[in-house]
């Protein structure tokens, strides 16, 4: 297929997604803000319409098609400053489902795969504990092999679809005498589980619809058919899939300052002071300018990197990158957006709002914009690079 025709057909299925939205968000968002949850029944809709990982493979229920498929679906999503849908939707679908394809056994993907799909089946990853945020060394959640069964203990927090998952993918430590890095696995735990134990919907400053939720694990019985990937090998496993996952954030990051900078475009131009729209006045023109300037130059990086990744080329430092600078350029372009609606941009019944408690969390989560300095910084000062 010529790169022509591929956008011939991103184009096709974006419009399907825009539909989708219109028809089965715009009328229920508001409602599911206020429940703070995203209902079973959305995800069952979302696999309806082939909206969930559908580059997933065909022979476990995907299409099969490249990962930016699955990536107009978030920007379409953040575009439209639904973004409590965007985090748990990349959770599910570009992070659970690929663990699965790249590390799981063929029962395993057999088992799961085609369910989380359709949207049966809902997953979520706990990695990060109340002591142990992005130092994944400081792990404490464990599980101990005797007779051939494992026990899980431990407790994790911060956790995307937390109330809505069927399916954890768990960090735990499985070797005690050895660093975190050396000794750490991942677990399939199903949410019937009578040993996990759901905590609290947390109650988030944004993105209210997004479950999010304390986990507990309380001698959980497993089996080595539970473990995801090699035994011990959970740590070189997770740094691994990490790339993908920051580019999606930072794919999302731009859709959403594109948002916002739609919104305030729109409002200036409605908006009358001194006897015209305020699009009149220079400065808010310079304003947009600016704004329009920071939105596309990082445009510009993430359909780079997009290939990047689909040439298996994308580095970890590249993805730190990407995250890194579009989350901090969504996070300032959304404040400048907000400033030029003035006083409503303070209203809760103005979008422009939203977009701003929801946008702050993204320098956060995927891994903080520290961490991702730190990361870049240690490329940075290798003699060598220079």
């Amino acid at each position: 297929m010529s790169y022509t025709d591929l956008n011939e057909e991103l184009n096709i299925f974006r419009d399907s997604v825009k539909a989708f939205i219109e028809a089965e968000i715009a009328p229920y968002y508001e409602e599911w803000e206020k429940n703070k949850i995203i209902p079973k029944e959305f995800w069952l809709k979302m696999g309806e319409n082939g909206f969930l990982a559908c580059d997933i493979p065909e022979e476990y229920g995907g299409f099969g098609v490249d990962i930016r498929f699955n990536m107009v679906v978030a920007e379409e999503f953040a575009h439209a400053g639904y973004m409590g849908l965007v985090g748990n939707l990349e959770v599910h679908a570009d992070i659970c489902c690929h663990y699965l394809l790249d590390m799981g056994t063929e029962e395993q993907k057999q088992k799961y795969l085609p369910k989380m799909v359709s949207g049966e089946i809902i997953g979520a990853i706990c990695m990060t504990e109340p002591g142990a945020g992005s130092d994944l060394q400081g792990l404490k959640t464990k599980a101990i092999e005797n007779e051939g069964q494992w026990v899980l203990n431990g407790s994790k927090t911060f956790i995307t679809n937390g109330q809505n998952a069927s399916l954890y993918i768990v960090a735990a430590r499985t070797d005690l005498n050895v660093p975190a890095a050396k000794g750490l696995s991942l677990f399939l735990v199903e949410g019937e589980n009578p040993g996990l134990k759901r905590g609290q919907n947390l109650d988030k400053m944004g993105q209210h619809c997004a479950d999010t939720s304390e986990i507990f694990f309380e001698d959980v019985k497993l089996t080595s058919d539970d473990i995801l990937g090699k035994k011990n090998d959970g740590f070189i496993a997770l740094m691994t899939e990490l790339p993908r996952e920051r580019l999606v954030l930072a794919c999302g990051a731009v859709a959403h300052a594109e948002g916002a900078l739609k919104l305030a475009v729109q409002y200036v131009n409605d908006r009358e002071a001194f006897g015209a729209p305020l699009v009149k006045l220079q400065d808010v023109r310079f304003k947009l300018a600016d704004m329009y300037t920071l939105i596309e130059t990082h445009r510009v990086l993430v359909e780079s990197y997009k290939q990047k990744l689909l040439d298996k080329r994308l580095s970890a430092v590249d993805a730190s990158m990407a995250k890194y600078a579009c989350t901090e350029m969504e996070c300032k372009v959304v404040d400048m957006a907000l400033q030029l609606f003035g006083g409503y941009g303070y209203m809760q019944e103005y979008p422009i709002s939203r977009f701003y408690v929801d946008a702050r969390v993204q320098k956060i989560y995927g891994g903080t914009s520290e961490i991702m300095k730190e990361i870049i910084s240690r490329q940075v000062c290798k003699p060598e690079n220079h």
